[in-house]
């Protein structure tokens, strides 16, 4: 920890650290000093940075750079940076695990980046909370850490002591929220200005890709899934995806099969996860889709592009979030 005129905020330098992110993310603290707001508060400190790493045949991580001056007994907060490699293994993470929970039980706040949520989610201290990762690692860290509520449509989720982050660029907006927590709204807007980009507000699911779920164990959606994806949604008609399902439109809509599956299966294998969500330019499509249909039929096509999720319209970001068609 740091004296009291200073906020000491760490950075772990793990294996495989994303490194120009280290560097980045000590600037913008850097950056952060020079502002303050008109009538600070007697909290607002000025932000001192670390840099933590193991080294040579030491346990556990070690001070190995500091913009100012330590105690050495650890920092106000600490962030796992991203990484641009696979996510850390089990045995990778060890030497840190220990000394993380420690940090935690000292009252530091914890922030991971992307990757770095790997890392985190080894120590335990994220079973039970909502947390977010890149969105292409969901389904591997989904597999790694079942206790985790992982929402990757979101760009940022502020759990109090412990924050993370999505995609690797989103170090700007853990960063940013940071400067807001530690010096306060005033300061965090003045550094947003100064370095040109946006203040923290952003979701990470305007900009994941159409990537379904595909080991649902059903051929018939499975087909679906693919050509949606070959062809990028260019036909979303109800009779075309019947059609490539093998199934009737009702039966299609309304997740029956015609094998004969349990009604509870049907329904579950239609009801896609958050990954789906605002993935598919659909939405001109699914007007188009209405205006051909009766009205019950519209209500079963509605029911059907909720199961989707959100629809994505491409272009205008005003209305790039609209929900249903």
């Amino acid at each position: 920890m740091t004296g009291q005129d200073t906020t000491e905020v760490g950075i772990l330098i793990y294996p495989e650290a994303q490194i120009s992110a280290v560097l980045a993310m000590t600037d913008l603290f850097a950056v952060s000093n020079r502002f303050a707001a008109p009538r600070a508060a007697p909290e607002s400190k000025r932000i001192t940075v670390s840099h933590w790493r193991v080294t040579g045949d030491q346990g556990s991580p070690v001070l190995v750079y500091n913009s100012g001056s330590s105690t050495r007994s650890g920092p106000d907060v600490l962030i796992l940076p991203p990484s641009l490699d696979a996510p850390i293994s089990a045995e990778m993470a060890a030497p840190y695990v220990g000394w993380l929970r420690d940090r935690h039980s000292s009252g530091c706040i914890i922030a991971s980046v992307c990757a770095g949520a790997f890392l985190l989610g080894e120590t335990g201290l994220l079973d039970g909370r909502s947390a977010t990762t890149h969105w292409i690692l969901e389904d591997p860290f989904r597999s790694r850490f079942p206790k985790v509520m992982v929402d990757v449509d979101r760009l940022l989720i502020d759990g109090g002591q412990i924050l993370t982050a999505g995609g690797v660029m989103s170090w700007t907006d853990l960063c940013l929220r940071l400067v807001e927590r530690l010096r306060g709204a005033e300061v965090m807007t003045q550094t947003a200005k100064f370095l040109l980009v946006d203040p923290p507000g952003r979701e990470q699911r305007y900009y994941s890709l159409f990537s379904p779920r595909t080991k649902h164990g059903d051929a018939a959606v499975l087909e679906v899934q693919r050509w949606l994806q070959e062809t990028e949604a260019s036909d979303i008609s109800l009779e075309s995806l019947a059609a490539k399902a093998g199934l009737e439109k009702r039966t299609f809509v309304n997740g029956g099969a015609k094998s004969g599956h349990a009604a509870a299966q049907n329904q579950a294998r239609w009801q896609w996860p958050a990954p789906w969500r605002a993935r598919l330019p659909i939405a001109g499509a699914c007007h188009g889709a209405l205006a051909s249909l009766g009205q019950n039929e519209r209500s079963d096509l509605r029911t059907f592009v909720a199961a989707f999720g959100q629809c994505c319209w491409r272009g205008d970001s005003s209305r790039r979030s609209s929900r249903g068609c």
